[in-house]
This record gives C-alpha cells, structure tokens and sequence, in this order.
C-alpha cells in the first residue's frame, strides 16, 4: 500500500509540476490598443468616452442630475477649435446600436462651464453589451457633419 501511496503521490507532483507555468519560451499575448478618444475634422478635435454612469463621483453626478446606476451609460463629446485650443459649440447627433442591431436613444444635452462646452447623453445598457455610437459633429458655423463611429462594452455586474 505504501508502493502505491507513493507512486500516486509521486504521479501526482509531476503533474502539478507540468502545469506550472508558461515557461521560458512562452509566448505572452500582447494587450490590444486602446481605441482613440479623439478624431480629427479639419480645424477642429473631437473629443468623446463613454462610461457607465455608476463610475461618476457622486458630486459629479448629482449636478449634473445623472443617475449613478449600473446600468446605464454616458457619452461625452467635445468640439476644440485647433487654432487656439478652444472649445466650440456645435451641432450634436447621436446614432447607437448594440450588436444585434437594436437602436439605443442617446439625447445629448448641452453643459456650458466657464470656458468649456460639452455634450451629455444617457442611455440604458445591459451587461456585456456592446454599443457602436456614431457621432454626428457640426461645429457652429459648419455646414457640413463630420461622422465618427467608435464601440464600447459595458459590464453592469
């Protein structure tokens, strides 16, 4: 019985043992690239995220009268003049879609602080689900829309 206590115990530490780890030569998978946060449209930079409403600080939130909620999410966007770096209102649209191709409504409203200008809009989200916004920006005084499309996932549990 010890024989076989021991062959078992000594089958067993090899086991672990060649499953320890990935090894010297082991290749290690490169993290995938933060997608951009910023476009360029001609004389201007479009600045956007988007993010779960219950990451805001709660002083954040409550003055801006946003629900701190998990699942809903935030998009920001806004507009900066290249010239001098100064922001600059526009004309706002949003389209979002999940992955099945249901459309999400994002009103975006409109916050002025000091010398900043951006855009707010809310919509819900479920867990693990993934949004593509498209952004429709006219900056004031444009006459044409620049498009910009980027996806988020949101993970409410």
């Amino acid at each position: 019985m010890t024989i076989r206590n021991n062959l078992f115990s000594l089958a067993l530490i090899s086991f672990l043992l060649a499953c320890g780890g990935p090894g010297e030569n082991a290749r290690v998978p490169e993290a995938a690239p933060a997608e951009a946060t910023s476009t360029d449209i001609g004389d201007y930079v479009v600045f956007y995220s988007a993010q779960s409403t219950a990451d805001l600080p709660q002083e954040v939130a409550a003055a801006y009268g946003i629900a701190r909620t998990a699942n809903s999410a935030m998009l920001n966007v806004s507009i900066q003049r290249k010239s001098d770096q100064r922001a600059v209102a526009g004309a706002i649209e949003v389209a979002a879609v999940n992955l099945t191709g249901q459309l999400k409504h994002v009103t975006m409203r409109r916050i002025d602080e000091q010398e900043a200008i951006y855009y707010l809009g809310v919509t819900n989200v479920d867990n693990r689900e993934t949004l593509i916004y498209t952004i429709y920006v006219t900056p004031e005084g444009g006459t044409e829309a620049a498009s910009i499309r980027f996806k988020r996932q949101f993970y409410t549990d």
